[in-house]
C-alpha cells in the first residue's frame, strides 16, 4: 500500500526533527528528503510548528497503544500491571524522540504550540493510570485506604520528573538496568 504524502511528510520530518531538533530542521530540508514540493508541506501544515505537533501527537498515540497493549497482556494481581505499566512507560518513551526533544526544550524554552497536545496526552495517562490503581483496589491489591487522586499525583510527579534524568540527561541506560527495584520501591508504597 502506497503512503500518503501527509504520511511521508510526517515520517521525514520525524526523523529530521529527532536528528537536528526543532531548530536546526527546516521545511525546505524537509521537503528536500521527502521528495516532495514544499508547496504540499504547507498544503498539509501550514507552519513548522504544526508539522512538529503532528509528529509529537502521533509519536505520543504509539506511546498511548504501547501502554493499552501491555494492560491487555498481563492479568492477575494488580501491583504486577502497575509494575508492568512503569517498566513500559518508560521504555516506550526512551524511544520518543520527539518528545525528549520537548523535554529538552521545556529547559530552556517552552513550546507553547506543543501545550495542548501535552495537556491532553497527561490527562489520557493519569485517567488510564488511575482506573488501573482503582482496579487494583478493588481487587485487594492495592491498599483500599489510598488516596486515589493523590497517589496518581504523586506516581505522575515522579514519572514526569525521572524524564528529566532519564532523556534530558541520557542516563536512561544508566538506570534502565535498576527499573525493577526503583519500580518495586514505588509499588511497595500502595500495597495494603
Amino acid at each position: 500500500m502506497k503512503q500518503s504524502t501527509k504520511d511521508t511528510i510526517v515520517q521525514v520530518a520525524g526523523t529530521l526533527f529527532a536528528k537536528y531538533g526543532f531548530y536546526k530542521t527546516s521545511m525546505d530540508e524537509v521537503a528536500k528528503v521527502a521528495r516532495k514540493a514544499k508547496g504540499s508541506l504547507y498544503y498539509h501544515f501550514r507552519s513548522k510548528e504544526d508539522l512538529f505537533k503532528e509528529v509529537l501527537s502521533r509519536e505520543l498515540d504509539g506511546v498511548k497503544s504501547g501502554l493499552m497493549e501491555v494492560v491487555k497482556e498481563h492479568s492477575g494481581p494488580n501491583d504486577r500491571l502497575i509494575f508492568y505499566y512503569l517498566k513500559n512507560r518508560m521504555e516506550l518513551l526512551a524511544k520518543a524522540e520527539i518528545y525528549h526533544e520537548t523535554l529538552k526544550a521545556d529547559l530552556n524554552e517552552r513550546f507553547a504550540f506543543l501545550d495542548d497536545v501535552r495537556t491532553q496526552f497527561s490527562l489520557w495517562e493519569k485517567n488510564f493510570f488511575k482506573n488501573i490503581v482503582q482496579k487494583g483496589i478493588e481487587e485487594g491489591a492495592v491498599d483500599p485506604k489510598l488516596n486515589l487522586n493523590m497517589a496518581v499525583e504523586v506516581f505522575f510527579l515522579i514519572s514526569k520528573n525521572t524524564e528529566i534524568s532519564f532523556f534530558v540527561q541520557n542516563r536512561f541506560e544508566e538506570f534502565a538496568p535498576h527499573f525493577d527495584d526503583l519500580i518495586e520501591i514505588l509499588i511497595k508504597g500502595i500495597r495494603p
